[in-house]
């Protein structure tokens, strides 16, 4: 269900990034508050997904694909440049974000990390 959070709060960054453009600068009024919400319900969503995922693996995959969907929406819908570089970046980004993934043990966590994490926050066992 984590991949789950996390692919919503990837659409809904997109989503908003998109309405922070049509806000012309937060000069309109409906992407002004749209962009808010979206941005809000995306932080949560990415937030419920870190329950599970390691964060530096959630928030590369998080920010990367967001930026990789921002660039395509650029092109095809407000006109922006299109080059081999683009293509090039964009293709290294998903790539790193597809190796990142594939170096990730993001299921369970057993190491002192998670037992410091787990220690301070009170959920794991007394010593």
């Amino acid at each position: 269900m984590s991949w789950v959070y996390l692919l919503v709060a990837i659409g809904l960054e997109v989503a908003a990034t998109t309405c922070m453009k049509l806000s012309e600068g937060l000069t309109k009024p409906v992407p002004s508050v749209m962009m808010f919400v979206l941005y809000i319900i995306s932080f949560s969503s990415l937030s419920l997904a870190l329950k599970q995922l390691e964060v530096g693996t959630a928030y590369a995959i998080w920010s990367g694909l967001g930026t990789a969907a921002i660039a395509v929406i650029g092109v095809y819908l407000f006109k922006e440049s299109f080059s081999a570089q683009k293509v090039i970046a964009i293709l290294l980004i998903i790539a790193g974000c597809v190796m990142l993934n594939l170096n990730s043990d993001s299921h369970q966590s057993s190491g002192p990390a998670k037992q410091s994490v787990d220690h301070l926050s009170g959920s794991g066992e007394s010593r």
